[in-house]
């Protein structure tokens, strides 16, 4: 049963149809949430306290007795999903300030102007401002599903994200280098300013955001910068505990591989000059060491770590100093300000190694400083380790989530509990470990990375992907949600006599990444097209009177607002055997 609303279901054609005998699929749905439920007024109106059966009620409500023509306003003001969204939670905040706030007068002024920015375009009205707001997932329910061409296109999704993203450097220090490219050009969206002549300018130590007809806004960008070292001190600082050295060192599968890629390319490593980006306790640099590079350059930007990893290369006897007379070096220091601790020129070092992959790969933002560290050191031609990043999905089953421990405790029925803890699910993501046996569609490539050749900006990436449920099942199962890992190559390209892979998939022995779990909102129930042909199926897709033979994901990845994480924008449609289509509310996960 669709709890959320009632998304559009279409045949190839796009063709909205509707399975209810009477035609009347709302009817349909409210009644089976009553009797599922018990809730008759889940839609709480955006104005006063009146609630209501469906959002066709609250909108007419809106209508009637406060003027605001939702549906009227979207329209007019060319409102997408994303900024409806944001719309009706720009009202709820309006509202709770100021009970006597209307629609009115500012209605018209955004009608009247043209090429302005909405007030609600902020990234904070994303985030839902009441937290059960069953609206929100619901409004755009009785329109027709725009075709696929018409669908938001990846730079109109990666830009809504990216403005929750990470806004790099933007102090004091770090303007003239971080916010002008070298035409002079403001580079970081937080420094451009449009002014009336469409012009963009950069204020020197300031955020300035406006567009034309509204007043701009200011604020000191000492104080986002200040924000941004703390988050970094924190994070560098996470990584002076041992445990978490240990946790990383003791995971064979993740430093074998390096190993392997170090120790046995003697082609690639044999006095060589190798740079190692966050290099904690130093135990790729000694493998590269040991492996006949020239030098090493050992980079920790945390001060405890970086003291650790001078001790024991220093134990090991491969420190470069006058006492040791070896090849290692270390540098305390972010890779981005390297040339303030020790002497090094561009474009010198002739390998570059970093183990920067985090939860759901991306997870950390460590990767932007990886490709600063390729772009500025790193000969032409140079080889990057591991040199590619793949990321899949697959849809897990109820194997994967916490329901089978709570429907027998000690002969206890306690399955509320696991249904309250999958509910809760669907909203943070989970990092855990899933095994093979539960999943319940085969694997499909996400996203592929290039590291030597990648842009920086994309780590933000929106990509597609079809899930088709494992031939192996004569039946029926329910799809819970989707579990994302990573490979890591390093690639014959340069590690020419023992290319190998890191893989945290769940067909392999389990690492300290474990995968991603993001859960659906409901479950979706899926079948191979084999098990369903022949079958004249009828009812909602993904239940279990009509199983979905695929289902199709568009997941969309970004820096998020705060730094060092990540949003993942996760919109999933059922497909029928048959072609027939029925897609579920956009989910958003910060991780």
């Amino acid at each position: 049963m669709v709890k959320d609303g009632d998304p559009n279901y279409s045949d190839d054609n796009d063709e909205e149809e509707n399975f209810s005998e009477d035609g009347d699929w709302g009817d349909w749905e409210a009644a089976e949430k009553d009797d599922d439920d018990g809730f008759e007024s889940d839609f709480v109106c955006l104005f006063c306290d009146s609630r209501f059966v469906s959002s066709d009620s609250l909108f007419d409500h809106c209508r009637l007795s406060h003027g605001f023509d939702f549906h009227g306003a979207r329209k007019a003001l060319k409102l997408d999903f994303y900024a409806s969204f944001k719309l009706i939670n720009y009202i709820r905040s309006q509202v709770a300030e100021n009970k006597c706030w209307s629609w009115g007068a500012l209605g018209k002024c955004q009608l009247e102007a043209k090429d302005v920015n909405f007030p609600w375009d902020e990234e904070k009205y994303l985030k839902p401002f009441l937290q059960e707001d069953s609206l929100l997932y619901s409004f755009a329910d009785d329109e027709e599903e725009e075709d696929e061409e018409e669908a938001l296109d990846r730079e109109d999704l990666i830009e809504d994200l990216r403005k929750l993203g990470d806004l790099s450097i933007v102090d004091d220090e770090a303007i003239g280098e971080s916010s002008v490219s070298n035409n002079g050009k403001c580079k970081d969206v937080s420094l451009i300013s449009n002014s009336d002549d469409g012009k963009q300018s950069c204020a020197d130590g300031l955020v300035v955001v406006n567009g034309k007809g509204k007043e701009p806004s200011v604020c000191d960008g000492r104080l986002v910068g200040r924000n941004i070292r703390k988050v970094n001190e924190n994070y560098f600082g996470s990584y002076s505990s041992f445990g978490i050295h240990r946790e990383m060192i003791s995971d064979k599968v993740r430093t074998e591989a390096y190993r392997d890629a170090l120790l046995k390319n003697p082609s690639l490593m044999s006095g060589s000059v190798v740079m190692d980006v966050g290099c904690g306790t130093g135990i790729l640099s000694l493998f590269a060491a040991k492996a006949g590079a020239s030098r090493v350059v050992a980079v920790e930007a945390s001060e405890k770590m970086a003291k650790v990893a001078t001790k024991i290369a220093k134990d090991n006897k491969v420190f470069n100093d006058k006492e040791h007379n070896g090849v290692l070096e270390v540098a305390n220091s972010m890779v981005e300000e390297l040339e303030k601790s020790i002497k090094i020129q561009p474009h010198s070092v002739d390998v570059l190694v970093s183990e920067w992959m985090g939860y759901c790969l991306l997870y950390e933002s460590m990767l932007t400083s990886v490709l600063y560290a390729r772009d500025r050191w790193l000969k032409p031609g140079g080889a990057i380790l591991p040199d590619t990043a793949t990321m899949f999905v697959a849809g897990f089953g109820k194997g994967a989530t916490s329901l089978p421990f709570w429907e027998d405790v000690y002969g206890f029925d306690m399955s509320s509990i696991g249904k309250e803890i999958l509910e809760d699910t669907a909203r943070i993501p989970i990092v855990d470990v899933v095994e093979e046996r539960d999943l319940v569609t085969q694997p499909a490539l996400l996203q592929s990375f290039d590291l030597a050749t990648m842009k920086p900006d994309e780590v933000d990436f929106t990509a597609t992907a079809t899930l088709e449920p494992t031939e192996s099942e004569t039946e029926a199962r329910l799809c819970h949600g989707v579990v994302l890992w990573f490979d890591t190559g390093f690639t014959d390209r340069f590690c020419k006599e023992t290319p190998t892979v890191l893989s945290t998939s769940p067909y392999t022995p389990p690492t300290h990444w474990a995968q991603t779990v993001l859960t659906f909102q409901e479950p979706i129930s899926v079948a191979p097209a084999t098990v369903l042909s022949g079958d004249d199926r009828q009812g909602a897709i993904g239940t279990k009177e009509c199983p979905a033979s695929s289902i199709q994901l568009r997941v969309s990845v970004a820096r998020a607002s705060e730094h060092r994480s990540i949003d993942v924008s996760l919109e999933t449609t059922g497909v029928s055997s048959k072609g027939q289509k029925l897609r579920w509310p956009v989910q958003i996960f910060n991780l």
